[in-house]
């Protein structure tokens, strides 16, 4: 077990590589020791130092949904992290990739925003269904802030599960009008079509994964609530974004998200 001494300075490492774009050994070879738990508890201390910096907490969002990233990394579950404020990009948007990522990949998602709390505990998909407000498309953007992508769990975790940037689409769509597993996507890079997915990807439906991120985030005691904004988890695999890519990305009833880089 580490100490909080010990979690204020790893914490401190990524903030600053967060905000200055450089990179940090992995804590998982510095601290093999580490436990998930402990590594939740170094994200959380980042994103206090980015609110009290400014930023405003906006949403949650789940990862690690694929099984055979689960399997890479040793796991059997997904894990958590948040969205700021600072990490919105407006649909349509261009994103300076030396500005704000270093190892950028994408990833195509059925974004949840909740009009109800959700409870800290006891949440079921049904109960989701009935607290979201509506659904739109989005990407998010995944990133890391380690000298190398073969990271661990607990790097991860810490690093507020890899997350970046997102970007939420234009169209509202009622959740209870759509069968959310059987949403189908297109993922286009540059006008060429180069995935396919669907919401069933996403441990089965994206109103299971957000049951499971209300019931984990809920016993570290951090509700989903009203207004909140919730990625799911990718209906593709994660694709590689270089300067002078567009994405764009086709659900069925949820309309289309696009981002281009420079």
């Amino acid at each position: 077990m580490a100490n909080q001494a010990v979690y204020k300075v790893l914490a401190d490492e990524l903030y600053h590589a967060l905000q200055s774009r450089s990179t940090i050994p992995l804590i998982s070879q510095r601290y093999p020791d580490l436990s998930v738990e402990e590594a939740y508890e170094i994200s959380k201390i980042v994103l206090d130092r980015r609110l009290a910096n400014g930023e405003k907490l906006i949403g949650k969002k789940i990862g690690l949904t694929a099984k055979a990233i689960q399997d890479m990394l040793g796991i059997d579950e997904p894990d958590y992290g948040f969205l700021t404020d600072a990490m919105q990009i407006n649909n349509g948007g261009t994103i300076r990739i030396k500005d704000s990522m270093m190892t950028p990949m994408i990833e195509a998602e059925i974004a949840l925003v909740m009009k109800t709390d959700l409870p800290p505990h006891g949440v079921t998909p049904e109960m989701v269904l009935e607290a979201t407000d509506f659904i739109t498309a989005s990407f998010e953007l995944v990133d890391t802030r380690f000298e190398t992508q073969k990271i661990g769990i607990v790097d991860t975790v810490s690093d507020n599960a890899s997350s970046a940037l997102f970007v939420l689409g234009d169209q509202r769509v009622d959740p209870r009008s759509l069968s959310l597993p059987d949403i189908k996507c297109k993922v286009f890079r540059n006008g060429e079509h180069v995935l396919t997915g669907q919401g069933e990807a996403v441990m089965g439906s994206p109103l299971i994964s957000a049951a499971w991120l209300a019931n984990k985030m809920g016993g570290f005691g951090v509700p989903i609530k009203a207004g909140d904004i919730v990625l799911p988890g990718s209906v593709v695999p994660f694709a590689p974004i270089a300067a002078g890519d567009k994405y764009e990305a086709e659900f069925t009833g949820l309309g289309r998200v696009s981002c281009s880089f420079t």
